[in-house]
């Protein structure tokens, strides 16, 4: 997966950082990270408190291809308290790594999952006792769910994510299909320009469909124009 560094992005620099800092000032955290992942698209988006050493060294290492808080988590529907990972080869190297840039391993990530397969984790963490670290999540795990909630859904409101999120790779043909149904030729119209059967015409269709996670056509089309890949007929 690619790693997209939403600090990066035409949009206002301090955004999510400044969320992420009210998340740890509000609920006496040391760090917060926030992790977007888009298994269709391949990516990964994030946003964290970290220092930039650590997020450098992070993304030189390849850690978001191992890192267990985010592979483990994405497969979970409740919060993972990290406690409850177990302390393999690659946790190991992700925290001994941590460890250097003085990040301990106690910590929590909380899944939100999106209606495109689309899933966000936030973690938190904080260094102090195992007792007042239960403690502490015991009290603000629910509002810590509903502030993941809020990142992932802004984040996915955000137009500069939304095409780094949702780009879909449709083939020439397809698109081709697609500009000319907006056109408004019928399946038979076009079989007959391109020199293929309406069959054909219908299979590049159905692709065209399920990678623009439409239910008609007449979606696909929409979907397709609203963000670039073809033009209005």
């Amino acid at each position: 997966m690619e790693i997209v560094d939403l600090s990066t992005l035409p949009q206002p620099e301090t955004q999510y950082t400044e969320f992420l800092r009210q998340v740890c000032e509000k609920f006496e955290m040391d760090n917060a990270a926030y992790a977007g992942m888009n298994p269709a698209a391949g990516t990964i988006h994030g946003h964290v408190t970290y220092s930039d050493d650590w997020k450098a060294h992070y993304q030189e290492q390849g850690f978001h291809m191992i890192d267990p808080t985010l592979h483990m988590s994405q497969r979970s529907i409740a919060p993972v308290d990290w406690s409850r990972l177990e302390r393999n080869k690659d946790f190991q190297r992700v925290f001994r790594d941590a460890n250097d840039f003085g990040i301990g391993d106690q910590g929590l990530t909380i899944p939100v999952r999106g209606p495109y397969g689309d899933i966000g984790l936030l973690s938190a963490t904080r260094e102090c006792s195992r007792d007042e670290w239960k403690k502490l999540v015991s009290n603000v795990i629910t509002e810590l769910q509903s502030m993941a909630v809020h990142i992932h859904d802004s984040v996915m409101a955000s137009d500069a994510v939304t095409r780094i999120l949702y780009h879909p790779t449709l083939s020439s043909r397809e698109l081709e299909i697609l500009q000319w149904v907006a056109a408004g030729k019928s399946q038979q119209d076009i079989g007959d320009i391109l020199s293929i059967s309406h069959r054909t015409v219908e299979v590049h269709l159905r692709s065209s469909r399920e990678k623009l996670n439409a239910l008609t056509t007449p979606q696909a089309v929409g979907r397709a124009i609203g963000i670039g890949l073809i033009y209005p007929g």
